[in-house]
């Protein structure tokens, strides 16, 4: 928190995290890092909010760049995967430049169900100015987030004013509070976000707002496959496709999670017991 300008704030830093989730893939650099800039934009939004549940961050398109997806649950687990097209990507990615291009917002919560909002990709040169727009129209706020990734650390911070009663901000007894900060927050380089602890980043860009910190919370990588889920798939796909591909694969089904690479497999008698669970209709039961 900024106490004097009435901005709140969220500041992201992965290390070992993010460097599980890179090594899970021979990105190139440039998709590595963009990547990387998407798993701490995810984080910066769950530590903006208060839910039960996980949100995650989606691209996709037609171009270089086939999809980028990220998610950070309410515990502070991380994961992330991008897939591409190794011959049509460059030096450089720009997302907004794809053919057909989407980025969504997925919220998913136990108490509140799920919600999706989708952001407006045109006129932005990354995910973090693309949010920043996403905030302006979609919630009326003012925005301000910059990400940073490299092979070995991802980096973020997000920048709100404080909302104050009756919808108003509580920056507006200091009308250039939100000026000053974007002032002082444009001078802050990708080196510079990379290379210093929190604490002292924060301190050095705002020590004239009075800086509070608030408890920092761990995250760490972790996926939630589950063989439940793997079963719940292959039940999707049907008994007819299922038994098709135990055919081709001399009687054994292997499906391998691209996030953390654990692997489920499945014989003949699993397959036909969990398509005969699925065949089963409910028990009906007469209440007299």
């Amino acid at each position: 928190m900024l106490e004097k300008a009435g901005v709140r704030g969220v500041f992201v830093r992965l290390g070992a995290s993010w460097r599980e989730i890179a090594s899970r893939a021979e990105y190139p650099e440039a998709l590595r890092d963009t990547l990387g800039q998407t798993v701490a934009a995810s984080a910066l939004l769950t530590g903006n909010i208060k839910f039960d549940g996980s949100l995650s961050l989606e691209f996709k398109s037609q171009g270089a760049v086939r999809l980028l997806f990220s998610e950070c649950t309410d515990r502070g687990r991380l994961r992330g995967l991008a897939r591409f097209d190794a011959d049509a990507l460059g030096e450089a990615v720009n997302l907004a430049s794809m053919d057909d291009e989407m980025l969504a917002i997925t919220v998913g919560s136990a108490e509140r169900g799920r919600y999706q909002g989708i952001v407006d990709l045109a006129d932005s040169a990354n995910i973090g100015e693309a949010l920043e727009g996403y905030f302006s129209r979609s919630e009326q706020l003012p925005t301000r987030i910059l990400l940073a990734a490299d092979g070995e650390r991802a980096v973020g911070l997000m920048l709100q004013p404080v909302p104050g009663e009756g919808g108003h901000s509580a920056a507006e007894e200091d009308a250039d509070a939100w000026e000053r900060i974007g002032m002082l927050t444009s001078t802050l380089g990708t080196a510079e976000m990379l290379e210093t602890l929190p604490e002292d980043l924060l301190y050095r860009l705002y020590h004239e707002e009075t800086v509070l910190l608030y408890e920092p919370k761990s995250l760490a990588f972790g996926c939630t496959c589950s063989r439940e889920r793997v079963e719940g798939m292959l039940r999707n796909l049907g008994r007819e496709e299922v038994e098709a591909t135990l055919e081709e694969r001399n009687g054994e089904i292997e499906v391998v999670c691209e996030f953390c690479a654990t692997k489920y497999l499945f014989d003949r008698v699993d397959a036909g017991q969990l398509l005969t669970e699925g065949d089963t209709p409910p028990v009906s039961h007469t209440l007299q």
